[in-house]
């Protein structure tokens, strides 16, 4: 598996710059958040504060290095089986620990004894390795439905979330085409599917 791979692919998912205030992440760009780059101390611009001119000065390499460095070595994304390690990676950029979360309570419903706390240790690597050995396909097929619950969840709970699951035109949003490329397409929401699911939003 190229890693460094994975992450140019999502670098490239997450497109330029943005500013919207309706997203928590507040400015980004490449996917790199404001509040990562003030975490990380990156004053790209060098007048001694992190601000979104920081953030617009990112490059696409920086940002590849910033995702393989805090977003799949540090959380120990290596663990995991290599099939799996893509989807989680992607959704760790996209929602932080909450993307080891889905895991764990995924293989907690599959009957693995697991602490929810968003952190891979051996226990979940282990139960995660196990429940491949199983079925690889369903594991990481479920892992990507669990991924695209969240983003449904997220939306039920924060409507000013909800353009981001759902197109103006009522089509499936940025963070549903994003859930469904790591699942397989037989597990893809028809038309019908995702209308009746979101039928009763504003």
């Amino acid at each position: 598996m190229d890693v460094v791979k994975i992450a140019q692919e999502i670098v490239a998912r997450e497109g330029g710059y943005v500013n919207d205030p309706d997203d928590p992440g507040g400015a980004t760009k490449h996917g790199v958040t404001i509040h990562t780059m003030r975490r990380l101390g990156l004053d790209l611009t060098g007048d001694e504060r992190v601000d979104a001119r920081d953030v617009q000065a990112l490059g696409r390499k920086e940002a590849v290095e910033i995702f393989l460095r805090e977003y799949y070595r540090r959380p120990r994304l290596h663990l995991l089986p290599a099939p799996l390690q893509a989807s989680v990676f992607d959704m760790h950029v996209n929602a932080g620990g909450n993307a080891v979360r889905i895991l764990q309570e995924l293989l907690c419903e599959m009957g693995y004894d697991l602490s929810v706390d968003g952190v891979i240790g051996p226990h979940t690597a282990k139960a995660a390795a196990t429940a491949g050995e199983v079925n690889m396909d369903a594991l990481v097929n479920a892992y990507g439905i669990a991924r695209r619950n969240y983003y449904f969840q997220l939306a039920e709970r924060r409507p000013q979330s909800r353009k981001y699951a759902r197109t103006r035109t009522g089509k499936k949003g940025g963070w549903i085409r994003r859930a469904e490329e790591f699942i397989a397409p037989r597990y893809h929401l028809t038309v019908a599917e995702f209308h009746t699911r979101t039928a009763h939003w504003a």
